[in-house]
Parts: C-alpha cells; structure tokens; sequence
C-alpha cells in the first residue's frame, strides 16, 4: 500500500473485514451481499472477496502482525487498530463476564480481536468475507493452543445464529450509505444482548480529507470505502431495539474509527 493511497482514505484500517485504502474513484463498499442487493454491490462484494484473498491479504497481513516490512503509515494504522481493539477489550474485561458467553465477530481478519476474547474465555465464531484471512486468523489460533474458537469463510449477510456479543470492527467502510442500516439491523439480529461495531464517521474533516485523497490515487487497485453519518448507525441500533452504553473515537494520523457499544433494551 502506498502513503499516497492511505493517506488519501484516511480512515483507513482493515482487514478483509476492515478499512482497506481507496485507489479508485469515490469512495464505496464491498459489502457482503445478499440476493435483494444491486448488481454494482455485487461487483464491490467480489472486488474486496478478491483484493484480501490476494495482495490486499499480504498487505494487512503485515500491518495486523508484528512484521517489521511496515512504512511509517501503515505503522501509524496498525497503531490505531490496536487502539480500537484494546479498548473493546478493556470494556469487556471490566464487564468480568464474558467466560462462557458466546461472541460472534463478523469480518474477524486475521483475529485481532477474536483469539484475545477467546484467551478471555469466550465462545468464539468468527468469520471473514476472505479465505486468505480467514485461514491466517484459524492458523494463529491453533499455534496459541486455542480451541474455543471457530473461524470460516462468509459474508455478513449469511451469518446467522444467536450469540451473547455480536461484533463487527472496521468493517463498515466496505458498505454504501443506503445498506449500512440494513447491516447494522442484521448485526443486531444476532444478538441476544450486546453489539459491538465501529465505523469510519462522515464528518466535514474526514470527508475533505477523503476528497483530497482522492486527487492522487495510488497505482495498485484496492477497494473502495464509505463514511457513515453516525445518526445512521444510531438510528438502525435503536430500530432493533439497542441502546448506544458506550463509545470511543479513535484517531491517528491515517486511521480514524468511532466505536460504539450497544445492548439490548
């Protein structure tokens, strides 16, 4: 990944579930579709299907790793992507009650926060839109002695079952406007108590800095990203019957992530 292209999208920070950096165009998704999505959506799905089973999955292999063939960007992502996970661990670890419970995290990467909660105790079901990262995050599971966890291959939209937590971190930037409330609805329907996601947050900054970006694309093809208004995403919480009961803004020079914690009401 190039500085140009990440600095372009500053709010980049994925994983195949994640922020992934924009070299094309405005910004759009690759959403995990269902049939009733759009032709042009189903294009985006396979788009980041494609880039995080290939050489977006060695890129943010290394940034979600502790390799040192990182530049100072991807460093400064790595860093907040860090940040957003230790906070959600920090949560859960002064809630004191997640052994035992059972934690779906749609678009896990290669794990970063699925193997933690799981070292916590947790029932883990993890999948990811990518083979590649999906795999990556089962195999470093298996070498930390791991076995409260399962991770497979799928898109959002076909996960289905009851969970206690269900979370989705970094993953909205790879969904359009009008289906980021249809996601966080489905999010919701997971779960029997609590949902966890963060997103890229539309504001006026985020937004010229985004449109800057834009202005000097990188030459490697990625995927293409969305800001969310956050009323959105507080207004489809509210609709399935969550309240928000925490949140985090996360921001460094070259990622930017709102999180946001929402139970059951």
């Amino acid at each position: 990944m190039k500085t140009s292209s990440v600095a372009v999208l500053a709010l980049v920070a994925a994983s195949a579930n994640a922020f992934a950096p924009s070299s094309t165009s405005s910004a759009v998704v690759a959403p995990r579709t269902s049939s009733a999505l759009s032709m042009s959506t189903v294009d985006d799905k396979t788009e980041v299907r494609e880039y995080f089973n290939t050489e977006g999955f060695n890129r943010w292999n290394k940034i979600y790793s502790e390799s040192d063939e990182v530049n100072s960007v991807q460093l400064d992502i790595r860093n907040g992507h860090d940040q957003t996970i230790q906070k959600i661990l920090n949560w859960i670890e002064a809630d004191g009650d997640i052994k035992g419970k059972t934690v779906c995290d749609c678009g896990c990467g290669v794990g970063s926060l699925a193997i933690p909660l799981a070292q916590m105790g947790a029932k883990i079901s993890a999948s990811d839109i990518s083979d590649s990262m999906a795999n990556e995050a089962a195999a470093r599971a298996k070498s930390m002695g791991i076995e409260n966890a399962e991770f497979y291959t799928s898109d959002l939209e076909s996960v289905t079952g009851k969970y206690d937590t269900v979370t989705c971190v970094d993953v909205a930037i790879h969904y359009p406007t009008d289906k980021m409330a249809e996601m966080v609805g489905h999010l919701c329907s997971l779960s029997n108590d609590r949902v966890l996601v963060s997103f890229a947050p539309k504001t006026w900054y985020y937004s010229a800095l985004k449109k800057f970006g834009e202005l000097f694309p990188g030459p490697s093809k990625t995927t293409r990203a969305y800001l969310h208004e956050e009323s959105v995403v507080r207004d489809a919480l509210a609709k399935a019957g969550f309240e928000v009961t925490r949140e985090e803004m996360t921001g460094t020079n070259f990622y930017f992530s709102r999180l946001l914690e929402a139970k059951r009401v």
